[in-house]
C-alpha cells in the first residue's frame, strides 16, 4: 500500500509582492519568495525582481562601474561584515542579510 502525499489548500507557498530585506533581518526574520526585493546598497534603496544577484549586478544597480573598481560587502543581522566576490551570486531569500555597501577598491601603482 503505497501512501500519498495529502494535499492541502491554503498550504502553497504564497508568493507575496514585495520584500524588504533590511526590515525582515532586523526582525530576525527569513525572507520569503517574493516578486520583488527592496535592498540597501549605501544610503540608497533598490527594488529588484529577481530573489539573487551577482556582486557585479548589484554593483552596477548602483552605478559603481566598472564594478572591478569597487568592493561589494554585505552587513549580517548581528554585524557581521562578509566581502562579496564580483561573480558571486547572493540569494535574496537568505536569513540575515540587512544590507550591502560599497567602497572604492584602492589603486595600488607599482
Amino acid at each position: 500500500m503505497s501512501e500519498k502525499s495529502e494535499h492541502k489548500p491554503g498550504h502553497e507557498a504564497e508568493i507575496i509582492e514585495e520584500v524588504d530585506l533590511e526590515q525582515i533581518a532586523k526582525a530576525g526574520g527569513k525572507p520569503p519568495k517574493a516578486k520583488r526585493y527592496r535592498i540597501r546598497i549605501d544610503d540608497k534603496y533598490y527594488v529588484v525582481h529577481q530573489p539573487s544577484m551577482t556582486g557585479a549586478e548589484l554593483l552596477k544597480l548602483a552605478d559603481k562601474v566598472p564594478p572591478e573598481n569597487f568592493i561589494l560587502t554585505q552587513k549580517l543581522h548581528g554585524g557581521v561584515i562578509k566581502t562579496i566576490g564580483l561573480n558571486e551570486v547572493v540569494d535574496f531569500t537568505t536569513h540575515g542579510i540587512e544590507r550591502f555597501n560599497t567602497l572604492p577598491r584602492q589603486v595600488q601603482e607599482g
